[in-house]
Protein backbone atom coordinates (compact mmCIF):
# COMPACT_ATOMS: atom_id res chain seq x y z
CA UNK A 1 0.00 0.00 0.00
CA UNK A 2 1.09 3.35 -1.01
CA UNK A 3 1.67 5.78 1.93
CA UNK A 4 1.74 8.53 -0.21
CA UNK A 5 -0.92 7.88 -2.00
CA UNK A 6 -3.43 7.09 0.70
CA UNK A 7 -3.42 10.75 1.78
CA UNK A 8 -5.83 13.44 0.13
CA UNK A 9 -3.95 16.21 -1.25
CA UNK A 10 -5.73 19.43 -0.15
CA UNK A 11 -6.09 21.90 -2.88
CA UNK A 12 -5.44 25.31 -0.93
CA UNK A 13 -7.42 28.94 -1.99
CA UNK A 14 -6.67 30.70 -5.68
CA UNK A 15 -6.16 27.01 -6.47
CA UNK A 16 -8.10 24.76 -9.61
CA UNK A 17 -7.43 21.42 -10.36
CA UNK A 18 -9.07 19.88 -12.84
CA UNK A 19 -9.51 16.56 -14.38
CA UNK A 20 -10.78 15.71 -17.99
CA UNK A 21 -10.09 12.41 -21.11
CA UNK A 22 -6.74 11.56 -18.75
CA UNK A 23 -5.23 15.06 -18.44
CA UNK A 24 -4.94 16.61 -14.53
CA UNK A 25 -5.02 20.46 -15.10
CA UNK A 26 -4.02 22.64 -11.96
CA UNK A 27 -4.29 26.44 -12.21
CA UNK A 28 -2.66 28.74 -9.51
CA UNK A 29 -1.76 32.18 -9.05
CA UNK A 30 1.94 30.99 -10.53
CA UNK A 31 0.88 29.66 -13.73
CA UNK A 32 -1.09 26.47 -15.15
CA UNK A 33 0.59 23.03 -15.19
CA UNK A 34 -0.19 20.08 -17.19
CA UNK A 35 -0.12 16.07 -16.81
CA UNK A 36 -1.21 13.18 -18.38
CA UNK A 37 -2.24 10.22 -16.40
CA UNK A 38 -2.56 6.58 -17.24
CA UNK A 39 -5.90 4.85 -17.23
CA UNK A 40 -4.63 2.51 -14.42
CA UNK A 41 -5.35 5.25 -11.84
CA UNK A 42 -8.62 7.28 -10.88
CA UNK A 43 -7.92 10.60 -9.78
CA UNK A 44 -10.91 12.83 -7.69
CA UNK A 45 -12.05 16.21 -6.91
CA UNK A 46 -14.07 15.37 -3.69
CA UNK A 47 -14.83 18.05 -1.13
CA UNK A 48 -11.58 20.77 -1.83
CA UNK A 49 -8.98 17.48 -2.15
CA UNK A 50 -7.66 15.55 -4.74
CA UNK A 51 -8.03 11.84 -3.90
CA UNK A 52 -5.95 9.13 -6.28
CA UNK A 53 -6.84 5.69 -6.08
CA UNK A 54 -5.60 2.31 -8.10
CA UNK A 55 -7.88 0.95 -10.12
CA UNK A 56 -6.72 -2.78 -10.28
CA UNK A 57 -4.54 -4.09 -7.47
CA UNK A 58 -1.31 -4.90 -9.10
CA UNK A 59 2.85 -4.54 -8.21
CA UNK A 60 2.77 -1.69 -10.81
CA UNK A 61 -0.73 -0.01 -10.56
CA UNK A 62 0.63 0.54 -6.78
CA UNK A 63 3.75 2.14 -7.89
CA UNK A 64 1.79 4.56 -10.20
CA UNK A 65 -0.71 5.44 -7.21
CA UNK A 66 2.27 7.14 -4.70
CA UNK A 67 3.64 8.48 -7.92
CA UNK A 68 0.96 10.30 -9.43
CA UNK A 69 -0.08 11.54 -5.78
CA UNK A 70 3.66 13.07 -5.31
CA UNK A 71 3.24 14.34 -9.05
CA UNK A 72 -0.09 15.93 -8.22
CA UNK A 73 0.46 17.21 -4.84
CA UNK A 74 4.35 18.89 -6.72
CA UNK A 75 2.08 20.78 -8.99
CA UNK A 76 -0.27 22.26 -6.63
CA UNK A 77 2.74 23.35 -4.17
CA UNK A 78 4.50 24.69 -7.74
CA UNK A 79 1.39 27.33 -9.02
CA UNK A 80 1.39 28.95 -5.36
CA UNK A 81 5.21 28.68 -4.60
CA UNK A 82 7.59 28.45 -7.21
CA UNK A 83 10.31 26.03 -6.58
CA UNK A 84 14.08 27.24 -6.81
CA UNK A 85 17.29 25.86 -7.16
CA UNK A 86 20.40 27.79 -6.54
CA UNK A 87 24.10 27.28 -8.18
CA UNK A 88 27.30 28.11 -7.32
CA UNK A 89 30.31 29.20 -9.92
CA UNK A 90 33.39 28.89 -8.46
CA UNK A 91 36.31 29.60 -9.86
CA UNK A 92 39.06 32.58 -10.92
CA UNK A 93 38.00 33.95 -14.08
CA UNK A 94 34.71 32.25 -14.12
CA UNK A 95 31.43 34.36 -15.29
CA UNK A 96 27.74 33.39 -15.63
CA UNK A 97 25.22 36.43 -17.23
CA UNK A 98 21.86 35.95 -18.80
CA UNK A 99 21.01 37.70 -21.78
CA UNK A 100 16.95 37.45 -23.52
CA UNK A 101 16.70 33.97 -23.10
CA UNK A 102 20.32 32.53 -23.05
CA UNK A 103 22.69 31.52 -19.94
CA UNK A 104 26.47 32.52 -21.04
CA UNK A 105 28.59 30.50 -18.98
CA UNK A 106 32.86 31.09 -18.90
CA UNK A 107 34.10 28.64 -17.11
CA UNK A 108 37.45 28.02 -18.20
CA UNK A 109 36.66 26.37 -22.07
CA UNK A 110 38.30 28.11 -24.73
CA UNK A 111 34.44 29.08 -26.14
CA UNK A 112 31.58 30.35 -23.73
CA UNK A 113 29.02 27.70 -23.34
CA UNK A 114 25.13 29.39 -24.05
CA UNK A 115 22.50 27.40 -22.67
CA UNK A 116 19.10 28.15 -23.54
CA UNK A 117 16.65 28.86 -20.96
CA UNK A 118 13.23 26.38 -21.24
CA UNK A 119 10.50 28.58 -21.59
CA UNK A 120 8.23 28.76 -17.88
CA UNK A 121 11.99 28.46 -16.11
CA UNK A 122 13.32 32.10 -15.00
CA UNK A 123 16.73 32.01 -14.18
CA UNK A 124 18.84 34.98 -12.61
CA UNK A 125 22.40 35.87 -11.87
CA UNK A 126 23.61 37.66 -9.11
CA UNK A 127 27.56 37.49 -8.64
CA UNK A 128 28.53 33.78 -9.43
CA UNK A 129 24.94 32.70 -7.72
CA UNK A 130 22.23 31.35 -10.57
CA UNK A 131 19.07 30.99 -9.07
CA UNK A 132 16.88 28.50 -11.26
CA UNK A 133 12.81 29.05 -10.31
CA UNK A 134 9.62 27.82 -11.71
CA UNK A 135 5.96 26.52 -11.21
CA UNK A 136 7.51 23.36 -12.32
CA UNK A 137 9.83 20.85 -10.11
CA UNK A 138 10.79 18.60 -13.05
CA UNK A 139 11.85 21.83 -15.15
CA UNK A 140 13.70 23.37 -12.28
CA UNK A 141 16.10 20.07 -11.88
CA UNK A 142 16.29 19.33 -15.33
CA UNK A 143 17.85 22.53 -16.38
CA UNK A 144 19.80 22.85 -13.06
CA UNK A 145 21.48 19.67 -13.72
CA UNK A 146 22.02 20.44 -17.05
CA UNK A 147 23.80 23.73 -15.95
CA UNK A 148 26.14 22.04 -13.62
CA UNK A 149 27.00 18.85 -15.99
CA UNK A 150 28.94 21.97 -17.97
CA UNK A 151 31.32 22.28 -15.14
CA UNK A 152 31.16 20.18 -12.46
CA UNK A 153 33.25 21.05 -9.29
CA UNK A 154 36.70 19.05 -8.91
CA UNK A 155 38.11 17.69 -5.70
CA UNK A 156 41.53 19.69 -5.58
CA UNK A 157 40.58 23.31 -5.58
CA UNK A 158 36.44 23.00 -5.72
CA UNK A 159 36.39 24.70 -9.25
CA UNK A 160 33.35 24.55 -11.01
CA UNK A 161 29.70 24.80 -10.61
CA UNK A 162 28.04 23.69 -7.53
CA UNK A 163 24.47 23.56 -6.00
CA UNK A 164 24.38 25.93 -3.23
CA UNK A 165 24.11 22.84 -0.04
CA UNK A 166 25.85 20.74 -1.82
CA UNK A 167 29.94 19.87 -0.50
CA UNK A 168 32.58 18.83 -2.12
CA UNK A 169 34.98 16.51 -0.71
CA UNK A 170 38.28 17.52 -0.92
CA UNK A 171 41.76 15.91 -1.91
CA UNK A 172 44.92 17.12 -0.50
CA UNK A 173 46.59 16.87 -3.63
CA UNK A 174 50.30 16.84 -4.10
CA UNK A 175 52.76 17.20 -1.60
CA UNK A 176 56.65 18.33 -1.69
CA UNK A 177 58.81 15.56 -0.39
CA UNK A 178 62.18 15.83 1.72
CA UNK A 179 64.98 14.63 -0.29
Amino acid sequence: MSRIGKQNIIIPEKTDVSISDGIVRVKGPLGELSRSVRDEISIEVVDGAVVVNPKRKTKFTHALWGTYASHIKNMIHGVNTAFEKKLVVEGVGFKVSTTGDTLTLSVGFSHTVELTIPENVTVSVEKNVISISSPDKEAVGAFAAKVRAKKKPEPYKGKGIRYEDETVRRKQGKRATAA
